[in-house]
């Protein structure tokens, strides 16, 4: 199993910015990417950004955050950061962090985290 903690959610204006984190633990040697996913008000959760775990330039984003939105991971901290920018209302959601397994289809994440929830006013 592997544990998903997210942090660093909150409050901001539109324009602003905002750097989510996501600290794994337990059998991460399992995981081949990892994902931010994330869910607003009554829709369904979508992928926003994922990166590969040992190709880090196989990244991939949601066309609403390409330009704002950079994933990142810390393989020596087995950590996934989310720098958003540029943040506009739309981006109001709660924030996922995810890991898929090494040999498992593109689109299956197995290990979620709780969620982290950020908030952009106008």
């Amino acid at each position: 199993q592997v544990q998903l903690v997210e942090s660093g959610g909150g409050s901001v204006q539109a324009g602003g910015s905002l750097k989510l984190s996501c600290e794994a633990s337990g059998s991460t040697w399992k995981v081949c990417a990892w994902g931010w996913f994330r869910q607003a008000p009554g829709k369904e959760r979508v992928l926003a950004a994922s990166i590969n775990r040992d190709t880090e330039a196989l990244t991939n984003y949601a066309d609403s955050v390409k330009g704002r939105f950079t994933i990142s991971q810390n393989l020596e901290r087995n950590s996934l950061q989310l720098q958003m920018s540029a943040l506009i209302p739309e981006d109001t959601a709660i924030y996922f962090c995810a890991a898929r397994q090494c040999g498992r289809p593109f689109s299956t994440y197995d290990f979620w985290g709780q969620g982290t929830q950020v908030t952009v006013s106008s």
